[in-house]
């Protein structure tokens, strides 16, 4: 099984769009995944349309009294499991402390069995509960708005990153462009200087994404063949061509 996370430092760049929208992609392509809600503001679960509800909270799942697989729920997604988030993961990094750094990764072992891909919707930051996602993770999702601040966060993430023994692989993708607009294009032309591995797709931000609030879907659900849909599939080609040839 794939482990990857959508991840940055900096908040409001859609990794939760990125993560719904890419797993109903890698499902469509044929993977079975396991999409795990680690936000607990819930909402890559909301737009899935489960309950926010993790069984026993985050303590009890840390300490292993519940296997991950115990909170696996079906989704109207088809092919898309959730481990979905609630509000008691706000407390995450107190239960991971003292714990291993592989706490993540163990708890996700057994459900290779199952699935094909897990795709882990973080939060921003760095915290206790990223070390962990960085240690389960074989590469790190990272959209990046064409910005100077969220530019910034990708050399803090390498920075931070040049410290581990075995870090993950750091895909970061251009997300909620606008090209129209001449800074967006010129900030976008200079990330892909930046930074080899960005990946080719870059993510539209268009109104069509705002309405996955509205109809709690990904996009290939409601807009088969809008620029979002058709982007989030690209990005889904790239991602996929690397990791598994």
């Amino acid at each position: 099984m794939k482990v990857l996370a959508t991840y940055s430092i900096k908040g409001g760049v859609g990794k939760t769009t990125a993560a719904v929208n890419l797993a109903a992609e890698a499902a469509r392509a044929g993977a079975r995944v396991l999409l795990w809600d680690l936000d607990p503001q819930g909402a890559a679960t909301f737009f899935v349309r489960v309950k926010p509800q993790l069984r026993g909270g985050a303590e009890q799942l840390v300490a292993g009294r519940r296997g991950l697989g115990e909170h696996v729920r079906a989704t109207d997604v088809p092919g898309v499991d959730v481990v979905p988030a609630d509000l008691s993961l706000r407390h995450l990094d107190l239960h991971l402390d003292g714990t291993a750094p592989d706490r993540l990764a163990e708890l996700l072992t057994p459900l290779a069995r199952s699935h094909d891909v897990a795709l882990l919707d973080c939060a921003p930051g760095i915290t206790l509960t990223s070390e962990s996602v960085f240690d389960a993770a074989d590469a790190l999702l990272v959209p990046t708005i064409p910005s100077t601040l969220s530019a910034r966060t990708l050399e803090q993430l390498e920075l931070f990153l040049g410290d581990l023994d075995d870090p993950p692989l750091v895909l970061p993708f251009v997300s909620m462009i606008d090209r129209r607009r001449t800074v967006h294009r010129q900030l976008a032309a200079e990330l892909a200087g930046r930074w080899p591995r960005l990946l080719a797709t870059q993510v539209p931000n268009i109104a069509t994404v705002e309405r996955m609030g509205v109809e709690r879907a990904p996009l290939a659900a409601f807009a088969p063949s809008a620029k979002g849909t058709v982007a989030f599939r690209e990005l889904w080609g790239e991602i996929s061509a690397l990791l598994w040839t």
